[in-house]
Parts: structure tokens; C-alpha cells; sequence
């Protein structure tokens, strides 16, 4: 139910549920209930989703040719959920012509640009369920004599801010992804770039290198993201110096074993979840290598050559300024100048590069600036994150019924993949099922003429 300018049908029926973004969480989401809708549209779900990119994207500013994923292609929307989905990577392959080319790769590793496409691929099957280019404003609890039974989710045209448009739903799920994080002090621009913006901003100078000053890029960060920028940055700028700002001695590779990507498991979010805090926190540190700022190994051991090559020809293009920190970053009309210090001798540089690309990483977008007054009913802990369910739903007062789910931002309570792809298609039909419990009970109770939902 959508009304323009803000004018709501009361008489109109709520969806059962929106969600606030359409990335990968939200399209496995919905790609689960259109599962379930199949299966029984007597119980059909009513959704819609906002999402303010104008058409689908994921990381698009790091789809860098050869760049594969870190996670199995098994790993898809759909498959360690339901692998007779029409959604899986393997209908996608088989419809694009390359099953048995990908099978003869002997890989379980697409590339990223592959990934990127399938993902469109499921996306394009939910255009009519999907508003793009909408950016949600405003999240509003609905009462009705004391209880919040819906809240109104207001949003704006990204393109036309006239353009209002206010939608009730019953419950609503949080997909909008990750922010970039800055280092303190530093502001993006024109040539100050996190890496989410790389494939937006470097091939303009790639088209126009003599327009480059410096002939000098720098990068900070140790990450997956760092090292492949480090990498794409030396290849497609064959005259510029490349300098690479760790803190460490050098990138560090990845625990991808068997028994460590078992914390990857569906099962593994069972046993986080029913841990004690001290548990939780025991686990994430021991296993923050299996994400954190880790590399993939054979990424480390190309750059590796490609810093002795370059020793044994006396051209050096691929600086790592290793145990180094970087202390600010100012702007030129030209360029920037990224202030670096050794951690081991305290010596500052002062390089002037053509860029500064910061692979500096993520933050979770809080829930609570986008939830608003209706945060205040919302549960949390002694550290003021919220509290969720094993549902992957806030817990929240007695009075609301509406239920708010998370897709992402519950590293605390479901561990550490709560922020990456690995347990999507398990989580999107543990969410579906929530909100099939829910609808049952509200039904039941409406049968029975009472109000709320279990």
C-alpha cells in the first residue's frame, strides 16, 4: 500500500513486512518468500522493498577484473536453504550457457563480476517488488490505545525529493548494508577515496595519465580490499610508484582451513547465539582471522614477487611502507599528501600522491538513526547495541508488535557472519519462517477478535 504526499488509506491493508535496502541480505530474503508464496498462496506474504540505488549493486566500486569471491559459489541466495530453488548459481549458470564451462574451471570460486551478475540475475526477477531510487526517511510507530501495531515507513524519490511517498507495514527488515569507515581526522574528495568509490574514480586518471603529477598512489590498510587495490593500482597505472601503508610487517593470510570455516556454519550460529558473552568474545578473537583484515594467499605471494622482481630489475613501482601508520591526509589541488610514520623509528613521509585510496573498511549502519522514536521500544544491552532474538528480530517492549528484523549488525549475538554472505540463504528462510509464525498468530487472534500477534 503506497500513497503519494503522505496521505495514507487507513483502510488499506499493511504489507507484512518492508525492507529497508535491497542488497544480497534482502534479495535472499526475498527470494525466500517468493519460495514460500509458491508454495502456498493461500498464506501469500505481502512485501516491498525501498532501496535508494537506482537499480541493483553490490560493491561495485570493487569489481576488479580477476578478483574472485572469498566464499563458495555454493554459498548462494538459495542453496543451503533449498537447493531444488529455481535461484541457485547453478539454475543461473545454465541459463547463462556456462554450466559445464564453469564446471571445467575445477573451481568453487567464481569471480566477483560473475557473482555480481547473478546476483542481478535473481534481483531482475523482483522489479515489481522493488522500489529503486527510494530513500527512506523516516520509520514511524502507528498506536492504537497504547499499542504499536504498524509503523508508517516514509520515503523520498532520490532523484525528485517531492516525490513522498509513506507505506504501512506490520514488520520491517533492515538490509542497508555497511558504511565506509574513515580514518579519524580524514575526509573523502576528489582524490581522497575509500575503496568503495576505486572503480568510480581511477579509470577518469587511467584516461589521462599525463595528467598525473605525482606519478604516485598511496594505499592504506591490510585487508582483501587493500591488496587488491595495491594490485589493480600496479597494473593499471604502469608508470606510477604504488605505496601500500601497513601497520603490520606485511599482509597477513586468511584461516581458510576446514575446521576454521566451520564458524561459517549455520550451525555454528546456533551455538554463538546460546554462548555466554564471554564465550562470544573468546570465539570472535580467535577467529577474527578468517575475515579481518586478512588476504588471500596467493594475492600475498604475487605482490611479494612482484616487490623482489622489481628489486632484481632496480625499478621499485611497489613500495610497502610496512609497521607504518598514516597520521593525516591533505587535500592538494592536485592531488593529496598522506602523512605517514614509522612505528619502529618514528620517521614521518610526506607523500604526495595522485590519490590516497583508504582500505580502511566498515562500519554497521546504527539502527537507530533510522529507527528513530521507535527505537526507544526497542531492547538493549549493557552497551546500548540491541538486543535480538535467535529470529534475528529486536526484542522490544511488551506494547509493539511490530517486529523489526536485522540483516546485519548482530555480530554480538549471531556471530561473525552476520555481515557476510555465508549464512544468507539459511538466515533469509529463519526470518521467512518468523514472519510466517507471526502472520498465523495475527490471523488466529483476529479470528478469535483479539488484537496483537504472538
Amino acid at each position: 500500500m503506497s500513497r503519494e504526499n503522505g496521505a495514507i488509506d487507513r483502510g488499506d491493508d499493511a504489507d507484512d513486512l518492508v525492507g529497508i535496502g535491497f542488497g544480497p541480505a534482502n534479495l535472499a530474503l526475498a527470494i525466500a518468500i517468493d519460495d514460500h508464496n509458491r508454495r502456498d498462496p493461500e498464506q501469500a506474504l505481502r512485501v516491498r522493498f525501498l532501496e535508494r540505488q537506482e537499480r541493483f549493486g553490490w560493491h561495485r566500486g570493487m569489481l576488479l577484473d580477476g578478483a574472485t569471491m572469498q566464499v563458495s559459489f555454493l554459498k548462494d541466495l538459495v542453496t543451503m536453504r533449498d537447493p531444488r530453488s529455481r535461484f541457485t548459481f547453478l539454475t543461473y549458470l545454465q541459463e547463462r550457457g556456462r554450466l559445464a564451462d564453469f564446471i571445467n574451471l575445477k573451481s568453487f570460486y567464481p569471480t566477483r563480476q560473475e557473482f555480481h551478475d547473478y546476483f542481478e540475475w535473481c534481483a531482475a526477477e523482483f522489479g515489481g517488488w522493488t522500489g529503486y531510487g527510494r530513500q527512506v526517511t523516516e520509520v514511524r510507530p502507528v498506536r492504537n490505545d497504547g499499542r504499536i501495531e504498524l509503523v508508517e515507513i516514509v520515503s523520498r524519490s532520490v532523484t525528485d525529493p517531492a516525490d513522498r511517498e509513506v507505506r504501512l507495514a506490520r514488520n520491517i527488515a533492515l538490509g542497508t548494508g555497511l558504511t565506509p569507515r574513515l580514518p579519524e581526522g580524514v575526509t573523502a574528495g576528489e582524490r581522497v577515496w575509500h575503496t568503495r568509490d576505486l572503480l568510480f574514480r581511477a579509470p577518469a586518471l587511467a584516461g589521462r595519465q599525463d595528467g598525473l603529477r605525482h606519478r604516485r598512489f598511496t594505499v592504506v590498510g591490510a585487508g582483501q580490499s587493500a591488496a587488491e587495490s595495491v594490485e589493480y593500482l600496479h597494473r593499471t597505472f604502469p608508470d606510477a610508484e604504488i605505496c601500500a601503508v601497513l601497520t603490520r610487517y606485511g599482509y597477513s593470510p586468511a584461516d581458510d582451513s576446514p575446521f576454521a570455516n566451520r564458524i561459517f556454519d549455520p550451525s555454528a550460529v546456533d551455538e554463538f547465539y546460546a554462548a555466554s558473552d564471554e564465550a562470544k568474545r573468546t570465539l570472535l578473537g580467535r577467529h577474527a582471522n578468517t575475515n579481518y583484515s586478512v588476504v588471500d594467499g596467493d594475492l600475498i605471494e604475487q605482490l611479494y614477487r612482484t616487490v623482489y622482481q622489481e628489486k632484481v630489475a632496480g625499478r621499485e613501482r611497489l613500495r610497502i611502507l610496512n609497521a607504518s601508520r598514516l597520521t593525516g591526509v591533505e587535500h592538494t589541488a592536485d592531488g593529496a599528501r598522506a602523512a605517514v610514520r614509522s612505528l619502529t623509528t618514528g620517521e614521518e613521509l610526506l607523500l604526495e600522491s595522485d590519490a590516497v585510496v583508504l582500505a580502511t573498511g566498515y562500519t554497521h549502519v546504527d539502527p537507530r538513526e533510522l529507527l528513530g522514536e521507535f527505537f526507544d521500544a526497542c531492547r538493549t544491552d549493557e552497551q546500548g547495541r540491541p538486543r535480538v532474538d535467535r529470529d534475528h528480530r529486536v526484542l522490544t517492549d511488551d506494547h509493539v508488535d511490530v517486529g523489526v528484523y536485522l540483516q546485519g549488525g548482530t555480530e554480538h549475538t549471531h556471530g561473525i557472519t552476520s555481515s557476510l554472505l555465508s549464512t544468507l540463504a539459511v538466515r533469509s528462510g529463519e526470518i521467512c519462517d518468523s514472519l510466517l509464525l507471526r502472520h498465523t498468530g495475527r490471523q488466529l487472534r483476529a479470528e478469535d477478535g483479539r488484537l496483537g500477534v504472538l
